[in-house]
């Protein structure tokens, strides 16, 4: 569990990169062909691994009820996003993951609920949960990737 957290942090470092580098108006910008934007797909990822390990563990995910009912899977991007919520989700994208590890290591997650994902993954504990979560993250970097040269043109 030690490498898949420490893997999933330089992830994150990733979607900061993103945020810091790209505008805040293409942030939000749904292509042509497309059907979400790169604000979309970093807050969605964020809250998938809250819910992929915190809630199907039957604890509470460390995001807000709103924010995650906005970026859950099913969801659709409802508006841009402003200065402050980039910012906010930065030291998320960071924090969650520290916080997740320190949970581990307290040994908080003693049950977990089996998920089947939409890959037809079965997870059943939370490494399953964290494993599977470093995949989610690569398609939505690669989705990522595809925007920044839609947006480009």
């Amino acid at each position: 569990m030690e490498t898949i957290l420490q893997i999933t942090a330089a992830t994150r470092e990733l979607y900061i990169k993103f945020l810091n580098d790209i505008s805040i108006e293409d942030l939000g910008k749904i292509p042509s062909g497309f059907n979400n934007s790169i604000w979309w797909n970093i807050a969605h990822v964020a809250v998938t691994q809250q819910l992929l390990v915190y809630g199907l563990s039957g604890l509470e995910p460390h995001m807000s009820k709103s924010f995650i009912d906005n970026y859950r899977k099913g969801t659709a991007p409802v508006k841009a996003p402003t200065l402050e919520e980039v910012e906010t989700l930065k030291s998320a994208l960071k924090e969650l993951i520290v916080r997740t590890k320190e949970d581990v290591q307290k040994g908080i997650f003693s049950t977990y609920n089996p998920y089947v994902t939409s890959a037809g993954v079965t997870l059943n504990n939370v490494s399953d949960a964290m494993a599977f979560n470093l995949v989610h993250e690569g398609i939505h970097i690669g989705a990522i990737i595809a925007l920044k040269k839609a947006l480009r043109g």
